[in-house]
């Protein structure tokens, strides 16, 4: 009689047991089908966010080289306006040094000279201030880019090219040329020529 019970309950919780492992299986499985769509919907949001990513940052660069282009003309503008004004003042640099060149040795000590003096050194400090130097001549060769010649001289001591004294001082700003110097340029001596010698064949 217990061999019996003991069948019959078998029969009674194996349908239950199969019923629970499909149940199981379906949960699963639909389990598994969420998870994929979810990992699904992630990757479809991390490349959306990379995109996005990507275009911040290419709106980013293209906003920072719009700003430094910008920040460049004005620096441009700035230096166009102060290049103006600097040439205008040029000529009254040019007068000072012709006035303390030509100032009598009797007054050179005196305070008018002194003053002359304070005042040409003011403007050569807010010329330097804005960046203006004096074009470099003294020992140099003659560059087109700087200098401008004048006379080409045959002169001892200095070698072909060199340039022998400056005639109006030129000036830069930055890397832009104010005003050229003025120079006198030394040349080579002029070769000798055949002349003593057709003279001395003819006497012959």
């Amino acid at each position: 009689m217990d061999n019996r019970a003991e069948t019959e309950v078998d029969r009674e919780e194996t349908p239950q047991t199969e019923a629970e492992e499909s149940d199981r299986i379906g949960q699963q499985e639909s389990e598994e089908t969420e998870l994929k769509t979810l990992r699904e919907e992630l990757d479809r949001s991390q490349a959306q966010a990379a995109e996005y990513l990507d275009g911040w940052q290419r709106t980013r660069a293209e906003f920072s080289n719009f700003r430094k282009r910008q920040e460049t003309e004005r620096a441009q503008i700035v230096a166009f306006a102060n290049a103006g004004l600097v040439r205008k003042l040029l000529p009254v640099n040019d007068d000072f040094d012709r006035a303390i060149a030509s100032v009598p040795d009797d007054v050179s000590e005196s305070g008018w000279s002194e003053g002359i003096l304070l005042i040409k050194r003011k403007l050569e400090s807010v010329l330097e201030s804005e960046g203006v130097l004096p074009i470099e001549t003294e020992g140099k060769d003659f560059d087109p880019r700087y200098h401008e010649a004048v006379t080409y001289e045959e002169v001892e001591g200095f070698d072909e090219g060199q340039i022998v004294g400056v005639i109006q001082q030129g000036f830069m700003l930055g890397d832009q040329v104010l005003r050229p110097a003025l120079v006198r340029v030394a040349k080579a001596p002029a070769t000798l020529t055949n002349t003593d010698d057709t003279d001395s064949d003819d006497k012959e």
